[in-house]
């Protein structure tokens, strides 16, 4: 790593994501050591971002966090990863993960199926690819016969995936350089470090031999009840999808899931974004003053993340502003 600060800044979601260009400018400026670029949602496409932001960046990590298998072949995902890996060498981490139904099948028309089959494939072929092997794959879900890149991938270019419950995370650590959690409860790391542990012994590895980043939703803010407020509308709409549905069970909280997922049935946004109490958000979200929003992730690190990746998510500028100024190298130097 070039850098020390072992912090990533998440590009914006929404309506505020108008320009990550000048947002992974400022980023590098400012000390982090990666940015990240979410695919989906109607954002602007994550890997022609990545292409643009490593012509006018020279330092900084760019991530893709995460790509959704189902957008794209293996054979585009490798010429793609070249061009990246000409463009801005050993700085690009590319994540992979399965994503949801609702993206995958209602807004792309694809198939979504054999999710933990699919990941794994994509990985196997992409690895093949990327090291220049002329491929000859039959799987479950995907094949390809005499497909080799025309020119050498330019030094490393790790593979991610991105996981949440126990056979993604294991096949993420079997197969994987490096694993995206998201919304994940402080609790729940050691678990979730445990099933890493099991896939990365798989392929004669340990967790520690993995980078393990973590997207925080964070809001450095004076008015933590409306963070909370707005968090809730934004995590009823993540649990309302049946992964992260069971995510939120499997991590310990079976009823809340159950309710969320009753009033979410019913179309009841009001009602599903009340579901959660304040004391759960403040576990799916971070929240508070400064001090309190680093203590919080100087825990997960202490705990085993390597990664965390700061998504600013407030509606307000000045609170977007005030949580990246937060963990910047000067407000927030590595231990």
């Amino acid at each position: 790593m070039t850098n020390s600060h072992r912090v990533g800044l998440l590009n914006r979601m929404g309506a505020s994501a108008d320009d990550p260009l000048a947002l992974a400018q400022w980023a590098e400026q400012a000390g982090y050591e990666s940015f990240w670029l979410t695919d989906g949602g109607g954002r602007m496409d994550a890997i022609t971002m990545a292409a643009a932001i490593a012509v006018k960046t020279s330092r900084i990590q760019i991530g893709l966090g995460v790509v959704p298998v189902y957008t794209r072949p293996p054979a585009i995902f490798a010429t793609s990863a070249l061009a990246l890996s000409r463009l801005a060498p050993e700085r690009v981490l590319f994540g992979l993960g399965s994503s949801h139904p609702g993206m995958v099948h209602d807004w792309y028309g694809q198939p979504f199926e054999k999710t933990l089959t699919r990941v794994r494939e994509t990985v196997e072929l992409l690895r093949s690819m990327l090291a220049g092997e002329r491929v000859d794959y039959d799987g479950e879900t995907l094949f390809s016969h005499g497909f080799r890149l025309a020119a050498p991938v330019e030094g490393r270019l790790p593979l991610y995936v991105a996981a949440l419950r126990p056979r993604m995370l294991e096949l993420a650590g079997e197969v994987a350089d490096g694993v995206v959690l998201n919304l994940a409860p402080l609790e729940v790391l050691p678990r979730l470090l445990e099933h890493i542990d099991t896939g990365a012994k798989r392929s004669g590895r340990r967790v520690e031999d993995l980078d393990v980043a973590c997207i925080f939703n964070t809001y450095v803010t004076g008015d933590p009840d409306a963070a909370v407020a707005q968090f809730g509308r934004v995590s009823a709409f993540y649990y309302a999808m049946p992964a992260y549905n069971a995510f939120l069970a499997w991590c310990g909280y079976k009823d809340a899931a159950r309710a969320l997922a009753e009033t979410a049935a019913q179309g009841d946004r009001t009602a599903a974004a009340a579901v959660l109490s304040p004391e759960l958000i403040h576990k799916l979200a971070i929240i508070g003053d400064g001090d309190a929003c680093r203590a919080t992730v100087r825990a997960y690190q202490q705990a085993g993340l390597n990664t965390p990746i700061v998504g600013a998510v407030s509606h307000d500028p000045a609170e977007q502003q005030a949580t990246m100024e937060a963990f910047t190298p000067a407000a927030f130097p590595r231990q």
